[in-house]
């Protein structure tokens, strides 16, 4: 059977089914893409965020992480005080965590669905069958049995774009958890750092 007889066999619902799979398709490389590129080595930028703001280089390296990002606004506020750091440092991560979960909410709609609609298919089909024998189609096994298998194309489909869309989002959300992890230690590693260097310039001021 070739790839239009089975949506054909399974009716309109395999084309909402197979859009669906295409939306959750194109969100899954879309987020991939967007978290390759918003990815970063925390020790190494922490490493360069701590010669900047100690003077023994010029400024931040440019990026476009996450991380690249919050360092950048601290540092370019490093001279306000410490409640208003960390509540820009807050703001910060809020926003970069609004930019990780983007569209991720596409998928698990998606992954709902998907499963719904093919089981909606499988009811119409079986209720179609049992119309048509009603009607004086021909009742026995080989005709009821052949309709069933036609109704339940649309679950198969449903249940075929469900399950790896429900794995992807699993995947991405477990990552978005460690970059949150991470923003937040980075965080904390921007106090500590302004905390040493009040500590150090009360000394120099004894």
């Amino acid at each position: 059977m070739t790839f239009f007889e089975y949506m054909e066999t399974g009716g309109w619902i395999m084309w909402v089914i197979l859009f669906i799979s295409v939306i959750a398709a194109a969100v899954v490389f879309e987020r991939i893409i967007f978290m390759v590129g918003a990815s970063t080595d925390p020790q190494a930028l922490e490493a360069d965020f701590k010669r900047a703001v100690s003077g023994s280089a010029a400024g931040m390296k440019t990026g476009l992480s996450s991380m690249h990002r919050m360092f950048s606004a601290a540092l370019e506020n490093w001279d306000i005080d410490g409640e208003s750091m960390k509540v820009l440092l807050e703001a910060q991560v809020r926003r970069e965590m609004f930019r990780w979960w983007k569209n991720l909410p596409v998928l698990e709609t998606a992954a709902k669905v998907s499963p719904l609609l093919g089981l909606l298919g499988t009811v119409l089909g079986m209720v179609e069958m049992f119309r048509t024998l009603n009607l004086g189609g021909a009742v026995n096994s080989a005709a009821v049995t052949g309709g069933i298998w036609k109704a339940l194309f649309t679950t198969v489909a449903g249940l075929f774009v469900a399950i790896p869309v429900i794995i992807a989002h699993g995947f991405l959300a477990g990552r978005i958890d460690r970059e949150e992890e991470t923003l937040r230690r980075g965080a904390d590693f921007v106090m500590m750092e302004r905390s040493r260097k009040m500590v150090n310039a009360n000394e120099k001021q004894v």
